[in-house]
């Protein structure tokens, strides 16, 4: 199978996650976005749907499923998104899309946190993937400085010649080089130097459900 065919079974595994008449969170990236064409086809059991990001509000829209502010939302029963690594307790890199600050704060208001990956993202360390990190504008040289005290490179994520911009209008850092022993650790240290929008590790709070599209079916992994 392909990547894409694996991201495709994952996707339709996830409808199974959806409640019926309820509002769901939708992330960003390849895979989500297999998600959303499979969810367009079940669009008329679900209230609607919170997006992570511009990009996902409009693939949404595109089906006709309906899109809500997070501020009028007061809860969500799932948040289903994919990630770029996952470890086997379910700690995330996530952010490879740039959407890395909206996905954490939708998944923070939904009560289960499905990933939908291909089994290659699967790993016993995270770090292999370049870590992102969004930083304000003006912060930018002063939190790559600090980002190299953890052994890493910090580069600057650029598009077209240009320092790439999210939509909260932020630069991303990504960090490589980087062997992640403690997630949660680091996550709350990269959150706490000023400049900092948010790290995309996903620990603190990670997946509660993983679905690992393999050569051999859908894996399930509940953490």
């Amino acid at each position: 199978m392909t990547q894409d065919e694996l991201k495709q079974a994952v996707a339709r595994a996830a409808i199974e996650y959806v409640p019926s008449g309820e509002i769901i969170g939708v992330g960003t990236g390849s895979t989500a976005n297999f998600f959303i064409d499979e969810l367009g086809k079940i669009k008329d059991r679900i209230k609607g749907a919170v997006a992570s990001s511009e990009a996902t509000a409009a693939r949404l829209a595109s089906h006709g499923i309906a899109v809500l502010d997070l501020n009028e939302v007061e809860s969500m029963s799932v948040y289903i998104d994919g990630a770029d690594e996952i470890t086997a307790t379910g700690a995330m890199i996530k952010g490879g899309g740039a959407a890395l600050t909206r996905e954490k704060i939708v998944a923070s208001v939904a009560r289960k946190f499905i990933c939908i990956a291909d089994g290659s993202k699967l790993v016993d360390m995270l770090g292999a993937f370049p870590l992102p990190v969004e930083v304000i504008p003006m912060a930018q040289a002063a939190v790559a400085r600090q980002l190299g005290s953890f052994g890493g490179e910090p580069r600057l994520r650029m598009k077209d010649g240009k320092p790439l911009l999210t939509d909260n209008g932020c630069m991303i850092l990504d960090v490589v080089g980087l062997k992640i022993a403690d997630p949660a650790g680091l996550e709350a240290q990269i959150n706490n130097i000023p400049g900092v929008v948010t790290v995309g590790l996903f620990a603190q709070r990670g997946a509660d459900v993983g679905l690992l599209g393999t050569a051999d079916g859908v894996k399930k992994l509940t953490f």
